[in-house]
């Protein structure tokens, strides 16, 4: 008989979990800025060997994350492909997966000009076009998003009318039930995705800004970084 998701043992779903490339990438991503904390909270002294390990753990995971991206951007042309455009939905769609597909790709050549492979003469002039694409990416994301939350909150309006409607007439409602429980988890998930994309533009935003500005400031980025690691661990864990 197979297992169900919350049957299953711990150390079997981590399996799961590790197994995806998102899963691995999003650990990194809770371990590098869980340390960028540290460091730009000024916790340690600024020459300590501690602060100073931090900063290179910090660095080298950085530059491993990237290797994760490689190829990633084929997704976004994969969804691009599916967008109708000739609605609103597909030209935020088109904002979207467009600015995210643009960003790993350009992240693919900061990778290698990082790893030493290529020159890292035009590196500042790719990361300014890998934050602009990310952050007009998220824009459109979360507008994109925002819709949906909208078609399920109306959705979920005309379910609980359904709802109310089988009490009064004394019917089962059993079905009705589950399918509003899904309902408010998959509006969880959607809110939660919107929180990420914030987060996730704020700290691209931090680098268009180069860290000037109160919001782009070392240590709120951070935090951001960190919340939006957690949540996607969150949506992954749940997810496989």
């Amino acid at each position: 008989m197979a297992t169900s998701k919350t049957e299953r043992d711990f150390t079997d779903h981590f399996e799961v979990y590790l197994a995806k490339r998102d899963g691995v990438d999003k650990l990194l991503k809770i371990s590098r800025y869980a340390s960028k904390i540290v460091i730009s909270s000024a916790i340690l002294p600024e020459n300590s060997p501690l602060n100073q390990r931090l900063k290179s753990f910090e660095s080298s995971v950085g530059v491993s994350r990237k290797a994760f991206r490689l190829g990633k951007f084929i997704q976004d042309l994969n969804a691009l492909k599916k967008v109708a455009f000739d609605s609103r939905a597909g030209k935020l769609g088109i904002v979207a997966y467009g600015g995210e597909g643009i960003y790993y790709f350009v992240e693919q050549f900061l990778w290698l000009s990082k790893a030493g492979l290529i020159s890292g003469h035009y590196s500042k002039n790719l990361q300014k076009v890998s934050a602009w694409a990310e952050f007009i990416g998220y824009i459109g994301s979360i507008s994109l998003k925002t819709l949906d939350l909208k078609a399920i909150n109306e959705e979920e309006l005309g379910l609980r009318a359904a709802l109310e409607e089988l009490k009064l007439q004394g019917k089962e409602f059993d079905e009705e039930a589950e399918k509003l429980q899904r309902l408010e988890e998959k509006k969880l998930m959607k809110r939660l995705s919107i929180v990420q994309d914030f987060a996730d533009a704020l700290m691209a935003l931090g680098d268009i800004k180069d860290g000037r500005g109160f919001l782009a400031k070392p240590v709120f980025v951070a935090f951001a970084g960190l919340l939006s690691a957690i949540i996607s661990t969150h949506k992954n864990w749940v997810s496989c």
